[in-house]
């Protein structure tokens, strides 16, 4: 029996081992996040995507909407364990204003969705193998969605912020590492949002994003939330006299100056009423010249330019009589400048150019607003 009994040296290695990796368990503590950095960092990521989705919205001609995200913290052997399945993988990095990547995790059957609404179809029966060609798809309406986002994120921070192309893989989290430059335990902010493109796609998207990437923005804005928050004034709107009671002795004295009335109300601090100063009515060519003022907030607004050639009108025969090769005439005279619109207002005239091997207009007329208004009417 004695030979089955552990020695005091195995027991004090036993032990050791035990202390050990209970030691390592306590260092390895979960970062958190305060209830304002989540609140941040959901905002950066609703600008972003929101930005995102109206890009996708004009590239698939579908409406795309996606929900206020959700902010936590994960690591990829936890998403590997709650969905091991194929997912695609879009990696984008910041060349330039930050320094970091994030990853944009959606599942294939959405990739595959977006690649066919990219190739002209109608999206309901797409394509069930993720092949290169709609990884290259996928890849190109990235790197105009992030563009887009991107450019949100600049005037968020203040600087400019470029990215690489968008590169997108498939990953089956069942067999393999999210990715190949994250640890399996590594601490990982995950934004969640939930995305839809009317009846064809009802999913989630994940944001991924390294804790200390994260902080890094925390602190870019940290001076702007501090900046905002010690400028912010509460106002409080008047109190309307007009329903007081005609018995009940006057509450504050009423000093007339003019046609305007001063009221103090005994438990407040003084009231200081002035006149209202309307700015005065500028002309329209003199406001031409100012500034752009509030202008500002939409400049990062996409809108579709669409360049017309011309029109014509024809019957449903002959609609239904064109085949390759059929020529009809358009309402436009030869070398008569064609009509640019914007998202379906008629700004501007041109010509018609070539462009290394590609067609382009020149702007030659700008539409005044009074032929604007004419057109409208």
């Amino acid at each position: 029996m004695g030979s089955n009994m552990l020695t005091q040296e195995e027991i004090d290695a036993l032990l050791n081992v035990s202390l050990e990796a209970s030691g390592d368990e306590q260092e390895r503590e979960v970062p958190t996040l305060s209830v304002t950095e989540k609140d941040t960092l959901g905002e950066i990521g609703n600008i972003s995507m929101g930005t995102a989705a109206t890009t996708m919205s004009m590239l698939l001609n579908r409406r795309v909407q996606i929900t206020i995200p959700r902010v936590s913290i994960t690591t990829p052997r936890e998403i590997s364990e709650k969905s091991p399945m194929p997912f695609i993988v879009v990696e984008v990095s910041y060349t330039e204003g930050l320094q970091g990547r994030n990853l944009l995790v959606m599942r294939t059957h959405d990739g595959a969705v977006i690649a066919d609404l990219m190739m002209g179809r109608d999206g309901i029966n797409p394509q069930s193998a993720i092949d290169d060609f709609v990884l290259s798809a996928l890849s190109e309406a990235m790197n105009q969605m992030m563009g887009s986002a991107a450019t949100s994120l600049s005037n968020m921070f203040n600087r400019t912020i470029v990215i690489s192309p968008p590169t997108a893989r498939v990953i089956d989290l069942g067999n393999e590492p999210l990715d190949s430059q994250l640890d399996s335990d590594e601490f990982l902010v995950k934004i969640a949002f939930s995305m839809t493109v009317e009846e064809l796609i009802d999913s989630e998207i994940m944001l991924l994003l390294r804790v200390d990437f994260a902080r890094e923005m925390l602190q870019l804005l940290a001076p702007q939330i501090e900046r905002g928050g010690s400028e912010a004034v509460p106002i409080e709107a008047p109190t309307p006299a007009a329903h007081s009671k005609p018995s009940a002795p006057a509450p504050a004295a009423a000093a007339s100056s003019g046609s305007h009335t001063i009221t103090r109300r005994p438990t407040s601090q003084p009231v200081t009423v002035q006149a209202v100063e309307f700015q005065p009515i500028v002309p329209e060519s003199a406001t031409a010249q100012t500034g752009p003022g509030n202008l500002q907030l939409l400049l990062d607004v996409p809108l579709q330019l669409t360049v017309e050639l011309g029109r014509t009108e024809k019957t449903v025969k002959e609609v239904l009589d064109l085949v390759p090769g059929s020529i009809f005439e358009l309402d436009r005279v030869a070398g008569e400048p064609v009509d640019i619109y914007v998202n379906g207002k008629l700004i501007a005239k041109g010509e018609v150019v070539v462009i290394d091997e590609n067609f382009g207009v020149r702007i030659t007329d700008i539409i005044s607003v009074v032929d604007s208004v004419t057109n409208l009417q």
